[in-house]
């Protein structure tokens, strides 16, 4: 079968998503930096989990496994997955959220191109909601631990729990790894700021608390930094026409809109644009999870609205709901209505007015005769 000859991009699947992982090099290397080999073990492992999934489906389906693994999809959700939960966190508990994100988020509405919501999200959400604790305790940078544990330890950690400090000869487990020498459990800094608010401080004593407390900045710093690296690769799949400047544009816009007038109205509960920005996992989702082709928006005006919902629905959730970090239920809560919003939002059928309404054979044979009137006084015009 031909390309279609008004087509522009002739990438494969195969081809679109190892462009995707490419994109996400800047900021797997910069989690690496500051969260240490947990960061790696979780790619390895998510990875090796989704493609497994994937044949073992494929399998049982009765399908082609080797030349539907090829398309990489199933890769790329396993990595989606590593990246967005915490270092050292049990193997076990990454194997329950890929396969379900696998079997029951994709293969289950029938594999690729007909899965309603994104599988990477739906996997987390399930781990977030299940394991809360170990899903919202991340490791702290690299320059916080007490312990850094090297590559052998990480495996220990991640597989068994407990790992031996082979200076002191005691057994760690991965709690007292994450502990600081001051007995604090490192958090996000949204989830900090968040648990700081419901104890009754305002945001100018947690930023003055903040700003002598030497272990948040450096956390904070980190994830700023962990944002950039992903705002990075997401200019580098808009640069490749991978994925479109619609939603990832109209994300943010929503975004800063939303937190400047909440802003406006007491700026000392309510979180600034930068914050809302550039902590957590938000250019990560921005550009690799929210722009998913297959369950996102696809006409041009429903992107835009489809980010905008996204990032007003976000703020609203980190601002008034329970969970500091929202943006994979900002997400699936709006691939629920990404077909009802190109439905509204579809573009006009070529033959039909702005109603969608057919227009009449004569009109239509009426503009054709006018058209082809004014290419013949054109030519007129020219021979003479």
């Amino acid at each position: 079968m031909r390309n279609n000859p008004f087509a522009t991009n002739t990438r494969t699947t195969n081809q679109l998503m190892l462009l995707v992982c490419a994109g996400l090099i800047p900021g797997a290397i910069t989690q690496f930096y500051f969260f240490g080999w947990g960061i790696l073990i979780n790619l390895i492992l998510c990875g090796v989990f989704a493609i497994s999934a994937e044949a073992l489906v494929l399998k049982i389906r009765k399908r082609s496994i080797l030349k539907t693994l090829k398309d990489n999809s199933a890769l790329l959700t396993g990595l989606l997955l590593g990246l967005a939960i915490p270092p050292l966190l049990p193997w076990w508990m990454s194997f329950i959220g890929v396969y379900f994100a696998i079997i029951f988020a994709k293969h289950l509405y029938g594999g690729l191109g007909y899965n309603p919501f994104n599988p990477a999200m739906i996997g987390y959400v399930l781990l977030l909601i299940s394991f809360p604790l170990a899903m919202t305790n991340w490791l702290p940078t690299s320059e916080l631990l007490t312990l850094k544990p090297d590559l052998m330890q990480s495996i220990e950690l991640t597989f068994f729990g407990v790992t031996n400090d082979s200076l002191s000869n005691i057994s760690k487990n991965v709690t007292d790894i994450k502990t600081l020498a001051d007995g604090f459990t490192m958090a996000t800094p949204l989830d900090h700021i968040r648990t700081s608010l419901t104890q009754g401080f305002m945001l100018s004593e947690i930023q003055s608390q903040s700003n002598e407390n030497v272990a948040f900045t450096i956390n904070s710093n980190s994830w700023i930094w962990v944002n950039i690296a992903y705002l990075v690769g997401g200019i580098y799949l808009l640069f490749l026409k991978i994925i479109r400047w619609h939603i990832p544009v109209s994300i943010m816009a929503s975004m800063v809109v939303s937190s400047i007038f909440l802003s406006m109205l007491d700026d000392q509960i309510y979180l600034s644009a930068s914050d809302h920005l550039f902590y957590g996992a938000s250019m990560l989702s921005v550009f690799f999870i929210a722009t998913d082709p297959v369950s996102a928006s696809t006409t041009q005006k429903g992107r835009l609205v489809y980010g905008a919902l996204i990032g007003f629905t976000l703020i609203m959730i980190r601002t008034f709901g329970s969970y500091p970090d929202a943006f994979a239920f900002a997400v699936i809560l709006l691939n629920i209505a990404s077909p009802t919003i190109d439905h509204y939002f579809r573009p006009k059928v070529y033959g039909t007015n702005i109603t969608g309404k057919k227009i009449p054979i004569k009109i239509m044979d009426d503009n054709l005769q006018k058209d082809n009137l004014r290419g013949n006084d054109f030519k007129d015009d020219h021979n003479e």
